[in-house]
């Protein structure tokens, strides 16, 4: 098996990139990502996880669909359908090991890792100093009944699933009778502060970062607490102020990102407070609102940086 730096990226169709793009399904987004690199010279070939495989007995011990023997020049992870622990594991796996031979890979396994698991944001956000709501997260269910008995006396808390998206399985909780059984949270309970703020409705933010800087932002409005856009949340462009951008690019970084998702609410001291940072974020929503081409701007960032990769391999 060759050093990464003796691993042949493949350019046997043509002089531009070839960037393996994880999907599930080639959606609206992929499509975008696919036609935005095309633009720039470069060639996205849609690769599912699934479908990639270890295999010691081939020069890069890898194999991925398309590219034969040989490595992609970048990996873009758009999104990464779920599985079995075991299945989950073997594909982190996999991007992990492209990490390993040198290959670029957005966002790679340890971002996505950090970022699925919300206790780790959690941690992580707060370990940077990044405003956040305050969050525990326990397997024992009379730990989380103590928490929320001593909790609850200045306000309601929030249950999230551990690895929940698109604002499913959001509960509130107000009494430790409120909790699920350890069997219907998958046994851990992931509880945070309720920072919402009625004001006429429901609103929180939607930050779009890049390489360590504001793409696009929008508002959601919401009737009811839960803002998100599958949930029913009606998005409206909008000019951040430099806190609140500041906030979002801390956030990226703090979870180790080249792009993200981060969203942010103001809590009822009127300060802005990290949610979550989403390492495969969708934004159908926030293109809806913003005159920004999203892929044009994610793949124009991941071109540029293979850029820079190549002239600093070059100097040495």
């Amino acid at each position: 098996m060759p050093r990464s730096s003796e691993v042949q990226v493949d350019r046997s169709n043509g002089p531009g990139a070839r960037i393996a793009l994880v999907v599930d399904r080639l959606d609206w987004h992929a499509r975008a990502l696919t036609s935005a690199f095309a633009g720039l010279g470069a060639r996205a070939l849609a690769v599912a996880l699934p479908s990639c495989a270890i295999d010691t007995g081939v020069p890069c011990a890898l194999t991925i669909p398309g590219f034969g023997h040989r490595l992609p020049d970048a990996v873009m992870v758009r999104s990464m359908s779920g599985g079995t622990f075991e299945a989950v594991t073997l594909r982190l796996g996999v991007l992990h090991a492209l990490r390993e031979l040198g290959v670029m890979v957005w966002n790679d396994a340890r971002a996505i890792e950090r970022c699925v698991d919300k206790s780790t944001t959690s941690f992580l956000l707060a370990r940077a100093g990044i405003p956040t709501p305050a969050t525990w997260a326990t397997e024992s269910r009379e730990a989380a009944r103590a928490i929320v008995r001593r909790e609850t006396s200045r306000g309601p808390l929030v249950l999230k699933p551990l690895f929940g998206s698109q604002g499913r399985g959001l509960k509130l909780i107000r009494a430790p009778e409120d909790l699920p059984h350890a069997a219907d949270v998958a046994g851990v309970y992931y509880l945070q502060r309720y920072v919402a703020v009625e004001r006429e409705g429901f609103r929180d933010f939607r930050l779009l970062v890049s390489q360590g800087r504001l793409v696009a932002a929008m508002v959601r409005h919401a009737a009811n607490w839960i803002t998100n856009v599958k949930q029913g949340g009606r998005p409206v462009a909008a000019v951040v102020d430099a806190d609140m951008k500041g906030l979002a690019i801390r956030a990226a970084a703090a979870v180790g990102a080249d792009f993200a998702g981060v969203d942010i609410l103001h809590g009822t001291d009127g300060r802005p407070t990290v949610l979550e940072v989403n390492s495969m974020p969708a934004w159908s929503g926030l293109q809806k609102v913003t005159a920004t081409s999203i892929a044009s701007v994610i793949a124009g960032d991941m071109v540029a940086a293979l850029g820079q990769k190549g002239r600093r391999g070059a100097a040495v």
